[in-house]
């Protein structure tokens, strides 16, 4: 159960923000939003507010933000089929395509443009006239309605920097969430001490087994004075596997002990750490710092895996969820750790220029600048849908390995 609602606020958390970040920027430079959606799949909760649709559907993979005229849109209008029309102070509100009775105006179309000049003008019993359309008015097909979007409030109709906004804004706002929740990490366990005092001893290692307990200050090493933490590393990093002499400040009492450094990557060891101190406003830079040298210790680490320089290996939904109960029964700040280095992994394979990720839109937006006119929609379409084939492939299989993994 803990995994389960550990799981579902984690993923739910990242995702949302996420698409929040393509919905806000979508907004603001005018795009008609059409849903905003939490998962793939038949919708389990939906609620339309405003122009917009909010909906959670049955498969967690992930989201979406459904804005018009980012897919070629059609309505089933064409001249000659009748219509029905509702007005308000003579200007269109809903276009009926099943006219009936209660319709105020009824006819067939003669000629229509609904994306820029905004009107319909329809052959009916008393003549042929012309209606102007409102901006937000409905088309009616068998009882579903939908807002029409003119050129103006469709992703297509936007510039190349407009759209390409609206969709970096998704990886971005990952960014910002991974740095925020490091920067409430930090902010609550603090930032390492500078000053030469123990903070804490690991069991079992040398420095726990000669004696040194925490709250001793370290004054020196081998006969060297040691006035900081940085100096205690340098010392101790240049001797592995060598005996040496510790001289320590414990309360009144001044100690001397000798142990053994012990050797990890080449350096020496002894299993202590330092105190901590509070970073206050600091702890935000510090949040995005950590961010920042994950994602570029991230990228190093796809690099070799793409080169063969380190084996593949990569965890699908299973074994992610596995790890998110892992570490929520290590307690909140290991999860929230989680949650920030999920979303940062998140924001940065989404800009992989691979078909149906946010990347794949940025990079025919890229060509459609250097083109000075945009791709085929139709071919955009069927490369976005073959991508997204075969990163669902992809999924599948990772899946298949971390289920037998944990059976065997």
């Amino acid at each position: 159960m803990q995994t389960a609602l550990a799981t579902i606020i984690v993923f739910g958390v990242i995702v949302f923000i996420h698409e929040l970040g393509h919905f806000l920027v979508a907004k603001r430079v005018g795009i008609l939003v059409r849903e905003f959606a939490i998962g793939f799949g038949p919708k389990l909760i939906s609620v339309k507010k405003g122009e917009t649709v909010y909906s959670i559907r049955a498969l967690p993979l992930g989201g979406f933000v459904r804005m018009a005229g980012e897919d070629p849109e059609t309505f089933d209008i064409k001249n000659g089929i009748r219509v029905g029309l509702s007005l308000e102070n003579n200007i269109v509100t809903k276009i009926d395509l099943k006219p009936n009775a209660s319709h105020q105006i009824t006819g067939k179309i003669e000629e229509y443009d609904l994306e820029k000049r905004m009107f319909i003008r329809l052959e009916t019993e008393t003549g042929s006239k012309s209606y102007q359309v409102y901006e937000s008015a409905i088309i009616v097909k068998d009882k579903e309605e939908v807002q029409l979007a003119p050129i103006h409030r469709k992703f297509n109709g936007k510039t190349v920097g407009q759209r390409a906004a609206a969709i970096f804004a998704g990886p971005a706002m990952n960014f910002l969430l991974a740095g925020l929740l490091y920067a409430m990490i930090i902010g609550i366990t603090g930032v390492p001490s500078e000053a030469n005092i123990v903070g804490d001893v690991v069991a079992g290692n040398p420095a726990a087994e000669a004696g040194i307990i925490a709250g001793d200050r370290i004054v020196e090493v081998d006969g060297i004075t040691i006035t900081t933490w940085q100096d205690l590393v340098q010392q101790i990093s240049a001797k592995p596997n060598q005996a040496i002499d510790i001289a320590i400040q414990r309360g009144e009492q001044n100690v001397t002990m000798s142990l053994t450094t012990l050797e990890q990557a080449g350096t020496g060891k002894i299993g202590i750490v330092p105190t901590t101190e509070s970073a206050g406003l600091m702890s935000i830079v510090y949040g995005f710092e950590r961010t920042w040298e994950l994602a570029v210790l991230l990228l190093s680490h796809l690099g070799q895996m793409i080169t063969g320089q380190i084996a593949a290996d990569v965890a699908g939904p299973v074994g992610i969820i596995q790890i998110i109960g892992d570490q929520a029964n290590e307690g909140l700040l290991q999860l929230i750790s989680l949650a920030a280095f999920l979303s940062l992994n998140l924001g940065i394979i989404n800009l992989f220029p691979i078909p149906a990720l946010d990347g794949g839109r940025l990079v025919f937006l890229a060509l459609e600048g250097l083109r000075g006119k945009p791709i085929d929609p139709n071919k955009e379409g069927v490369i976005h849908f073959v991508g997204f084939a075969l990163l669902m492939l992809l999924i599948l299989v990772v899946t298949y390995k971390d289920v037998m993994r944990i059976f065997s």
